[in-house]
C-alpha cells in the first residue's frame, strides 16, 4: 500500500497586509496531483489545517473542491482529511456524506460516534489494505471535563491524559486490533503540539496540547505510522521513524524560509515501512534582508529570481545609526527602481543603533508597534504586573479563552 502523508496546507491564508497566496497553493496542489499519479500513491491523508480560517475564501473553497475533482483521475482510490484547529468542523463536514462516494473520508471533528473515526480502506484485490485511525484536532470538551478551580499544572495533566486515552481507545477499536493481527497496517492521525518538537513564527498557539504535552511513548504500538500536522517543519517526535510531521507545503512566514518543504510517502510492506521524503518545488521564494543599511540596499539592487515563477517577497531589516527618516529615503529610492515582477518588499524595519556596541552584540529596537505583537503577547505584558505565581493560571485561562473565541 502507498501512502502520501502531507498537512497545513492553510488555504486562503492573506500572507503581510493581505497577500493571497492562492497562485502559490494552486501550483502546489497541480504537482500534487501530478506526483500522485506518477508516484501511483492509493492513500492521500491530509492531517488538519486545510484552510486558513473557519471561513474560507471562495478562491480557497474552489481550490479544495477543483483539487478533489482531479483527483478522481490519478488511480489514487482513497483521500482521508482530518480537521486542524484552524479548520471549521462544520465547513469540512457539509459535503462528507457526497464525498464518500467519491471515496474522500472526511472525519472534521470527533464524531457523535467513535468508531466512525476508524475507517478502512481496501487494498487493489479488494481485501482491507490499511486501517486508519482518523483523529482530528481534539478540542478541550473532547479530551477533559472543566474543573471549577483547578490548577494550571492540574489542568495540562488532565489534557495530556485526555489525548493519550483517545488515542488509546481508537487503538482498542475492535476491527483495529483484529485487522492488525491479520497483518493489515494501522495508520493514524493527529493535529497536536508534540513534546520536543520545533515550531515556527507561522503557527497558531492551540490551548489542547499548546505545552507540548503528547510524547510519542503517548501513541499505541498497535500503530504503524502516526501522520501528524500543526507544526510546519518536517520532523519526527521523540526520534520515532514512525512519527512524523510533514510540515506546511508552503512557507508560511518568513520564518520558515529555511525549512524543508516535503510530503512523506509511506510504503507499507508485510512487516515493514519504508517512508521516503519527495521535496516539495517552491512556486514563490520568501527573501530576508537583514544588516547595515549598505550591504541591504546593495543586496536588494542584485537580487536575482531566476527558478521562480511569481515574483519573490521580501522581509527588509536595517540596521543603522542614521535617522528614521534618513533610512526611508535611501531605502525608497532603490525599492522603487525594483522590478515587482521579480521582487516585492512587504515589511521594513528599522534598527536604530544609539551607541557603539561590542561587535555581535544585538541592537534594541527603536519602537515596536501594538500591531507588532500577537494577541498572546499582549497579555503577557499585562501580567508583568501580576504576582508571579499566579502568571501561569492566568495565561491558560487566556489561551483557553481565545480558543473558544476561534471555534466560534
Amino acid at each position: 500500500m502507498r501512502v502520501l502523508h502531507t498537512a497545513d496546507w492553510h488555504l486562503g491564508q492573506r500572507f503581510n497586509g493581505g497577500h493571497e497566496r492562492t497562485e502559490e497553493h494552486r501550483h502546489f496542489l497541480n504537482w500534487l496531483v501530478e506526483t500522485i499519479q506518477a508516484q501511483k500513491i492509493e492513500v492521500l491523508v491530509v492531517a488538519g489545517d486545510i484552510f486558513d480560517t473557519g471561513s474560507p475564501s471562495n478562491a480557497a473553497l474552489e481550490l479544495y473542491y477543483s483539487f478533489l475533482l482531479q483527483m478522481q483521475a490519478t488511480g489514487c482510490r482513497d483521500i482521508v482529511v482530518v480537521g486542524g484547529n484552524h479548520d471549521s468542523p462544520a465547513t469540512l463536514n457539509a459535503p462528507a456524506r457526497l464525498l464518500r462516494h467519491l471515496r474522500v473520508h472526511i472525519v472534521g471533528c470527533v464524531p457523535d460516534c467513535f468508531e466512525d473515526q476508524v475507517i478502512v480502506l481496501d487494498s487493489a484485490d479488494g481485501k482491507p489494505g490499511l486501517v486508519v485511525c482518523a483523529i482530528p484536532f481534539l478540542r478541550d470538551r473532547d479530551v477533559r471535563l472543566s474543573v471549577p478551580g483547578e490548577a494550571a499544572e492540574e489542568r495540562e495533566a488532565r489534557i495530556r491524559q485526555g489525548i493519550a486515552d483517545h488515542y488509546a481507545r481508537a487503538a482498542e477499536v475492535e476491527m483495529v486490533w483484529q485487522l492488525k493481527a491479520a497483518g493489515v497496517p494501522v495508520l493514524a492521525t493527529g493535529h497536536l503540539y508534540a513534546a520536543g518538537a520545533m515550531a515556527s513564527d507561522s503557527e497558531r498557539t492551540i490551548h489542547v496540547g499548546n505545552l507540548g504535552q503528547v510524547t510519542a511513548d503517548h501513541f499505541p504500538t498497535v500503530f504503524d505510522y502516526v501522520a501528524l500536522g500543526h507544526l510546519h517543519r518536517p520532523q519526527r517526535v521523540g526520534g520515532r521513524e514512525h512519527i512524523r510531521y510533514s510540515g506546511s507545503p508552503i512557507p508560511l512566514s518568513f520564518s520558515e524560509i529555511d525549512h524543508p518543504k516535503e510530503v512523506l510517502l509511506l510504503e507499507f510492506a508485510p512487516q515493514s515501512l519504508c517512508i521516503e521524503a519527495l521535496p516539495v518545488p517552491g512556486a514563490r521564494r520568501l527573501v530576508r534582508f537583514h544588516g547595515p543599511l549598505d550591504e541591504v540596499l546593495v543586496r536588494l539592487a542584485a537580487y536575482d529570481n531566476a527558478g521562480y515563477q511569481l515574483p519573490a517577497w521580501a522581509d527588509v531589516e536595517v540596521r543603522s545609526e542614521l535617522s528614521q527618516l534618513e533610512v526611508a529615503e535611501q531605502l525608497l529610492a532603490v525599492i522603487t527602481q525594483l522590478d515587482r515582477t521579480q521582487l516585492e518588499v512587504l515589511a521594513r524595519r528599522h534598527f536604530r543603533l544609539l551607541t557603539l556596541r561590542p561587535l555581535g552584540e544585538e541592537p534594541e529596537p527603536l519602537t515596536r508597534s501594538l500591531h507588532d505583537f500577537t494577541e498572546r503577547e499582549v497579555f503577557e505584558k499585562r501580567l508583568e504586573e501580576e504576582p508571579e505565581e499566579s502568571r501561569s493560571e492566568l495565561l491558560g485561562a487566556f489561551d483557553e479563552l481565545l480558543e473558544l473565541m476561534r471555534e466560534g
